[in-house]
């Protein structure tokens, strides 16, 4: 067992934060990973000369939700990092970022408008 961690660039509200924090922890507890916590949920903004920062690593997810609900507000979304620490196998961190992914995205493949825009890294 080993202290790993998973990494989800968001574009949410403190709602949609909040969703996601509780998929990740369902998908923690159903693997009885130890330790488990989420380190932090980072409002991601730009700093003046950050250049490449990672506000614009997290861009398209505005662009995102702007084409997936054309003409609505985002309202209070800002792109936002969430940071989880666990201690796992390598296996059970697999299945649980797997497990995340799938409850974020349960269309799969399919043309559907995701309720937060995300990524994995």
């Amino acid at each position: 067992m080993r202290t790993r961690k998973l990494t989800f660039g968001l574009y949410a509200d403190e709602p949609g934060l909040a969703w996601v924090g509780r998929l990740v922890e369902d998908a923690v507890r159903s693997r009885n990973a130890r330790n488990t916590r989420i380190v932090s949920a980072t409002v991601v903004n730009s700093l003046p000369g950050d250049e490449g920062s990672t506000a614009d690593a997290y861009d398209f997810l505005a662009r995102q939700w702007a084409v997936e609900h054309p003409g609505q507000s985002s309202g209070e979304r800002q792109p936002v990092e969430l940071r989880v620490r666990l201690v796992c196998s390598r296996r059970a961190h697999r299945v649980i970022r797997r497990t995340v992914i799938s409850a974020l995205c349960p269309e799969d493949t399919a043309p559907h408008a995701c309720r937060v825009p995300w990524t994995a890294c």
